[in-house]
């Protein structure tokens, strides 16, 4: 086979992509280790940004979002008592929207075929070569036959334990990671949620945040040990102890029902630089990882694509390489400032084994800092609904 770009992986950021580039007539396959089934039960993001959900009304697949997802127009940090409000609307006229990462990945699946963008499906053993060529391709096997993709340029959107960031030799980029203490213990229900917004609460018994997937769906977590796995809670504790968070503050208090899904994720700040080698590109988490506390992961993945479908065009319509000479500097520049926004309520707002008073007292004088302060407020809010592309 050969296409103008290879692109491995076929989550939201490979699909976005695919259909970005299909939309300008460039050729391309989405190659994915993984079946539709098992990419479609990952469990993630569910807040985004308007440079997310502006490329999906600008590829014309938004009908379901706009009609399903929430217009939030702002969220709530929190104390165990106290609830201070982050007017994003007011404060920066922008809003975000709530819409989980499935629906999202769902709708660029459903459109794929009518928009001729090819997906390849349970591809294992996939690899990457040749790309500091002028002719590089990937192989992968399936139906117990290898395959064989020539393309132009190879685009890695294959999450960070893919194959594309692997190719890249050590040495020719520099990793820059902080793991995190503890996890986020998750569980997903089909209950109302007890808040008309998002709380990300600061608690004796450490973080938790009330989110949700719809009016009828609430999407949970509490700060947990990162020895902690799924089978050292019971549904029944669980919901205690977000009960024990969220009643006092919340307006509706906890409504409890059957898990459709409970996991644990662990937490990582993670960048990797280069974004490039050769006629191989990264975006979204095979490139960086942000800790969920600022909801950058999949907006930060959407604003790598935003940039590398510009790039590609203008290289393969055009001619026009420096778009792709400075995809790097200019995605990084965005993915710095959302790694530190997501690092600043991560340490704002969880409890962290080593520290002691000092740290807290910390925390609640920031906390109250921001509930009196208009410009704070808004700081937060600028970054919270996404910095400029």
């Amino acid at each position: 086979m050969r296409t103008q770009v290879a692109i491995i992986g076929a989550g939201p950021s490979g699909l976005l992509l695919g259909h970005l580039l299909r939309q300008t007539g460039i050729d391309c396959i989405v190659v994915e280790r993984a079946s539709a089934n098992y990419v479609l039960g990952r469990i993630r993001a569910g807040v985004l940004e308007t440079v997310t959900t502006d490329l999906m009304t600008r590829l014309g697949i938004d009908a379901r979002m706009q009609a399903e997802g929430l217009v939030e127009d702002g969220f709530n940090l929190a104390t165990d008592d106290r609830l201070i409000r982050i007017d994003i609307k007011a404060l920066t006229g922008r809003h975000v929207m709530v819409y989980g990462q499935t629906e999202l990945t769902r709708d660029l699946m459903d459109a794929a075929p009518g928009r001729g963008l090819d997906i390849v499906y349970d591809a294992a053993d996939v690899a990457l070569h040749e790309i500091t060529g002028d002719a590089p391709f990937v192989t992968y096997r399936k139906g117990g036959e290898t395959h064989r993709i020539d393309c132009a340029y190879i685009a890695g959107c294959d999450g960070y334990h893919g194959p594309s960031r692997k190719a890249i030799p050590v040495g020719a980029g520099r990793e820059f990671e902080r793991v995190y203490p503890f996890g986020w213990l998750g569980i997903l229900a089909d209950v109302p949620p007890c808040h008309d917004e998002l709380i990300y609460a600061n608690a004796d018994a450490g973080f938790a945040l009330a989110s949700m997937r719809s009016k009828t769906r609430s999407r949970y977590y509490i700060q947990v040990p990162s020895t902690d796995r799924v089978d050292d809670w019971s549904e029944a504790r669980l919901w205690d102890a977000l009960a024990a968070r969220f009643d006092p503050i919340s307006s509706h208090g906890v409504t409890r029902g059957p898990a459709l899904e409970m996991s644990v994720a662990p937490l990582r700040s993670y960048v990797f630089e280069t974004m490039r080698h050769g006629r191989l590109f990264l975006a979204g988490d095979s490139a960086h990882i942000v800790p969920p506390t600022g909801a950058k992961g999949l907006n930060l993945a959407a604003s790598d694509v935003a940039y590398l479908c510009d790039a590609l065009v203008g290289a393969l319509d055009r001619n026009d390489v420096a778009g792709l000479d400075g995809y790097q500097d200019r995605a990084l520049a965005r993915i710095w400032k959302a790694e530190r926004f997501s690092w600043y309520l991560t340490k704002l707002m969880h409890r962290f084994p080593e520290d002691g008073t000092f740290e807290h007292r910390m925390q609640v004088a920031e906390l109250d800092y921001v509930a009196g302060s208009e410009a704070m407020q808004t700081a937060i809010a600028e970054n919270y609904v996404g910095l400029p592309l």
